[in-house]
């Protein structure tokens, strides 16, 4: 029997965010493209599943597709033996979207050792920008990485 400070054997996180073999992605429906060096898009075809009781896409949804963008992005710039958490995310709405496809893009603000600071644009396919998050995450190494 595993102990809740145990994890199950499992590809790196870099390898299952790459195959998109993250199971919060499979949840919700979706994917990450366009990773490189800071950069990620996650894509999303929303649609009534996702929907609020207004009948707009949930905003937790796109916080989710946001984290998954910009944690995507900073897992880009880590080395093998290193790992990250977030410390913060603050999202700003702009629009609703109903359905259809958008895209959370990511870009850092400012890659530190241990801090770092990144922006994600969410867009709907006219280019119309949805909401926008901010995240700082903070890079773990030996210890602090071990299991993450």
């Amino acid at each position: 029997m595993m102990s809740t400070q145990e994890t199950p054997s499992q590809p790196d996180f870099r390898e299952r965010a790459k195959a998109n073999d993250v199971a919060v992605a499979r949840l919700i429906g979706f994917e990450a493209r366009d990773v490189a060096d800071g950069h990620a898009t996650v894509t999303l075809s929303a649609g009534t599943q996702h929907a609020n009781p207004m009948g707009t896409i949930h905003g937790g949804v796109l916080c989710d597709i946001a984290d998954a963008a910009i944690g995507t992005a900073h897992a880009t710039s880590l080395e093998e033996d290193e790992s990250f958490t977030s410390i913060d995310l603050q999202i700003n709405f702009f629009r609703p979207v109903w359905n259809g496809r958008i895209r959370a893009v990511a870009k850092p603000v400012n890659v530190g050792r241990q801090i770092s600071r990144y922006v994600c644009d969410i867009l709907r396919d006219d280019d119309k920008l949805v909401a926008q998050v901010s995240s700082t995450v903070m890079t773990l190494r030996g210890g602090q990485a071990s299991g993450r």
